[in-house]
């Protein structure tokens, strides 16, 4: 990768960002100041800004006011393609790939050499393999259809795109959301290589250990306003936090008593079409149940194969002691079995539709009468959903397109619980959403235990599943190790199972 420019002052300022939609003030004269080779944080809860200000930096979205400088020239980009020319490289929380292209055709995408208006494919192939194979993953072949790779591999193709680019700075939206431990490490590593290559990049997560770890720099934005910024190694999280939501976070993990019943989902040598082994588990009423596991080790498979997602090969799904040979999602529901998926783009949400709609989609009977539906039923009902989970939303009737990551994963979360299923499989719950919002969530799920609910966490944030669970099981390859007390369990002892397959006590 070439060097950036050298220069004295700032890589990047942005002074004064102002962005409405509509009535919506998004940016309400943000700043934002980046040295050259500097790892700077951008932190907030969902719906603070965040995103639309890097969106600003990119060229997608126009300011109203303010003024940008990239290494002490205006900086006004037309469009992304501008801001890509410019060396402003995005990697955004949702990811942008086309699945029927191949990894090289996405990487190269936009930015092809052509002469004649043929396009030179050879021009970017030794580029394309150099950057492939600095990110250490044998699966991403150029040739790979983009459609077959893991969501985790298809994260780490976003970051190779960036990568491509001779950038001046980078933007990483929630970079780790998909990644498994090992790929986060190497994550880190490629980041400070680009550090000490000069580029400049801004980092964004609701992972506070995290962005300690990475980063040199913070600024916290609230409500659209920068209201902090400084050196990370002064900051405390308990510092950020209060930052971030405005007063102190009393509890990060809310106890809500509850105890567990009789069994309501009992898996028996369960074998789906993606798994490499046969799992036996048992999930109480009344119950929070986590599943922990490096990315790849089988526990989405696991979800998919019990949803009816996937074809069962083998095994019982029995659920209220009833086990029934028809294994499909509309028949889990009716069950009273639901799922979060993890892939809330493809599978957990109908993005162009409102969230009314996207909330209520599985279960409209409540406002259905004589064949017609109560729009008003559905948006009191809605509001509730709302309400209770503090989604940012102009109302009922916003596109989901228009939120958040994290408020997306929000809605997809509302539509579950207004199914009102007995069983919820939670396939990364919490991914994208920033730190307040993750206490009220697991508050919740501790509400809905103690309201005789089975709940099923499958999470790879350690720390969540020992603050919450009852008890944890642990995949490692495929292979179900049984569940344990939390209280039996450390993080060391999970991760040590998860990634070397072994016993550890705790």
């Amino acid at each position: 990768m070439a060097s950036p420019p050298a220069t004295h002052g700032p890589r990047l300022q942005m002074r004064g960002v102002v962005k409405r939609f509509g009535a919506t003030l998004a940016l309400d004269g943000v700043d934002l100041t980046v040295s050259p080779g500097e790892v700077h944080a951008l932190i907030g809860e969902n719906g603070a800004g965040k995103s639309t200000l890097m969106k600003v930096l990119s060229g997608a979205v126009r300011p109203d006011a303010g003024a940008m400088h990239l290494d002490g020239q205006p900086f006004a980009p037309a469009g992304p393609l501008a801001a890509r020319a410019a060396g402003v490289a995005m990697i955004y929380q949702e990811l942008t790939l086309a699945p029927h292209l191949t990894v090289e055709q996405n990487l190269t995408l936009g930015v092809e050499h052509h002469r004649l208006w043929l396009i030179r494919r050879r021009a970017y192939r030794n580029h394309v393999a150099d950057v492939l194979a600095g990110l250490n993953h044998p699966e991403l072949h150029p040739d790979t259809p983009v459609r077959r790779l893991s969501p985790a591999s298809r994260q780490l193709v976003e970051i190779a795109r960036a990568l491509l680019l001779d950038a001046r700075i980078l933007v990483m939206d929630e970079p780790t959301s998909s990644l498994g431990l090992a790929d986060i490490e190497h994550l880190f590593r490629v980041i400070d290589g680009l550090r000490q290559s000069g580029v400049s990049v801004v980092y964004i997560s609701h992972f506070l250990e995290e962005v300690q770890r990475v980063a040199d720099r913070y600024t916290v934005l609230r409500d659209g306003r920068t209201v902090g910024t400084g050196r990370l190694a002064d900051a405390t999280q308990d510092q950020l936090v209060e930052l971030m939501i405005g007063r102190k976070l009393d509890e990060m993990f809310p106890q809500v008593p509850h105890a567990p019943g009789p069994p309501v989902l009992e898996l028996k040598d369960l074998l789906g079409a993606r798994m490499t082994a046969g799992a036996c588990l048992t999930l109480h009423r009344g119950e929070i149940l986590g599943l922990a596991g490096l990315v790849g080790a089988g526990r989405t498979e696991l979800a998919r194969a019990v949803f009816g997602l996937d074809i069962v090969r083998s095994g019982v799904v029995r659920v209220a002691g009833v086990s029934r040979n028809k294994h499909s999602p509309a028949n889990r529901l009716s069950e009273g079995v639901g799922l979060l998926s993890e892939d809330r783009q493809s599978e957990g949400l109908a993005v162009g539709r409102t969230v009314a709609e996207n909330v209520t989609l599985s279960r409209p009977a409540p406002f259905t009468r004589w064949g017609f539906v109560s729009l008003r039923g559905m948006h009191r009902a809605t509001s509730r959903w709302i309400d209770a989970l503090g989604i940012r939303v102009r109302g009922p009737n916003q596109a989901v397109r228009d939120l958040s990551g994290g408020n997306q994963q929000k809605v997809a979360l509302a539509r579950l619980l207004h199914h009102d299923v007995d069983v919820l499989i939670l396939d990364e719950p919490t991914r994208g959403i920033d730190v307040a919002s993750k206490a009220q969530i697991y508050r919740l799920i501790g509400e809905l235990a103690a309201r005789g609910k089975a709940v099923l966490v499958i999470s790879s944030y350690v720390p969540e599943l020992l603050g919450i669970c009852d008890r944890i099981a642990v995949m490692h390859r495929g292979r179900l190790v049984p569940p344990r007390l939390a209280k039996e369990w450390t993080e060391h002892a999970i991760i040590a199972v998860a990634a070397g397959g072994r016993e550890a006590s705790a």
